[in-house]
Order: C-alpha cells, then structure tokens, then sequence
C-alpha cells in the first residue's frame, strides 16, 4: 500500500479550509464562481481537492471571502500544527 504524502495531507486541509472560508463568508459556490469569473464546477472542484489554486488565485478566493491572503495562510499554518 503506498504512503500517503504529507503534501496530500496539507493539501486536504488546506481544501477543509477554504471550504469553510467560503461558507463562513456566507457566499454559495454560484454566487462566489461569479465574483471570480468562473463557473460553479471550477470551484467545485477546487473544494474536492480535484483542482489546486496558485498564489494569486489563492489571493483572490480569500479577497472575494473578505479575509487577507497573510490571514489565512497563517490559519492554514496554525491547522497543520
């Protein structure tokens, strides 16, 4: 059986994450596709792990949730711990 990576493990969380970010912010994946320019699948799928972000779409998920990008990152580092 192969061994789980621990950058799959950061990655799960980091999905939990902005899963949680969106909802918090109250904005359904409709709403948020459209702030982003993208369609519901797209985030969908980034909130399945199927999709990974960039740093500057990272940027603009947090900025369309209300939160700083140095914000979250520290969240996502203090939920690694």
């Amino acid at each position: 059986m192969p061994k789980k990576s621990v950058h799959q493990d950061e990655h799960t969380v980091l999905v939990r994450l902005l899963k949680e970010m969106r909802q918090a912010s109250g904005i359904t994946q409709v709403a948020f596709a459209e702030a982003l320019g993208r369609s519901q699948s797209h985030i969908s799928d980034i909130e399945s792990g199927t999709r990974r972000l960039d740093l500057v779409q990272l940027r603009d998920y947090c900025a369309v949730c209300g939160v700083s990008l140095t914000a979250f990152v520290k969240r996502f580092e203090v939920a690694l711990r």
